[in-house]
């Protein structure tokens, strides 16, 4: 439990830091690859949403790893949670598609993103989108209760993914499904990889294999499980220097170990 919580600490302290940036700030000063939230850039897996409807460039802090509301299958009407909602965009997104008849809940346990949200959220006037703090593995959400779940680079960062997936099982209603983002691998990360808190903050250190993760969908009851988006991640190699020497480096980049963002959908 004490690993838990130490891992959940270090994650809130950064994303918290980070929350009080801009998507600029975040690229370029504090939080790149020297700044002061670290040794790791944390936009380096992210993708353009900016031409997406619902798009808010101030609730866009360069976070994700891919588009799940993109391929979420989202309808009209529909109670959409998002989880590590940050500050708000996935949400904002997904709002669009509900319409107003629809619900959007964005779950976050870092404070400062949840103000982040709540500002965004307020200069936007929508009437059905709420925040919402919470653990990702305890979730205060009624079960049976949402339609959709999506979730951007964020599971990778929850140290008990079983109880992550379960929880997401939970909460959907019969027959409801997710779309998730996420950073997977094939092969073994280096120790010093693994051991690292920066790079467990920065999505990295965190993940697992590619087939351990669906195995975990599989297990936690889902079905028509399907990985709907597959692409490589390269992390510059000035970030992971900052973590082994240019030997391992070499050896790293020299074996059989990728880095991967994919997008897996499930229904319940």
């Amino acid at each position: 439990m004490k690993v838990k919580k130490n891992i959940k600490d270090i994650v809130n302290e950064k994303y918290s830091k980070i929350a009080s940036q801009s998507k600029q700030q975040n690229e370029t000063s504090c939080c790149g690859s020297t700044g002061c939230c670290g040794e790791v850039d944390y936009t380096v897996f992210s993708e353009d949403y900016s031409h997406i409807e619902g798009y808010n460039k101030d609730a866009d802090l360069g976070l994700g790893c891919g588009l799940p509301t993109e391929f979420a299958k989202i309808k009209t009407g529909d109670t959409v949670l998002d989880l590590g909602s940050g500050a708000g965009n996935d949400c904002f997104v997904a709002r669009a598609v509900t319409g107003e008849s629809g619900k959007v809940i964005g779950l976050d346990f870092s404070d400062e993103m949840l103000k982040k949200a709540n500002e965004n959220l307020t200069n936007l006037a929508y009437k059905n989108v709420e925040f919402l703090k919470g653990d990702i593995e305890d979730m205060p959400i009624d079960s049976n209760s949402v339609n959709v779940v999506v979730s951007n680079c964020v599971l990778n960062l929850v140290p008990d993914k079983k109880k992550a997936f379960s929880e997401i099982y939970r909460v959907l209603k019969d027959n409801a499904h997710f779309s998730v983002s996420d950073v997977v691998l094939l092969g073994d990360l280096p120790d010093k990889i693994k051991n690292s808190a920066e790079l467990y903050a920065g999505c990295v250190s965190g993940a697992i294999k590619k087939d351990d993760y669906l195995k975990i969908i599989k297990d936690s009851g889902f079905k028509n499980i399907e990985v709907q988006k597959d692409r490589e991640i390269e992390v510059p190699d000035e970030i992971l220097l900052n973590f082994m020497t240019e030997k391992e480096l070499i050896a790293f980049k020299n074996s059989n170990t990728g880095i991967f963002s994919i997008n897996v959908f499930a229904k319940k």
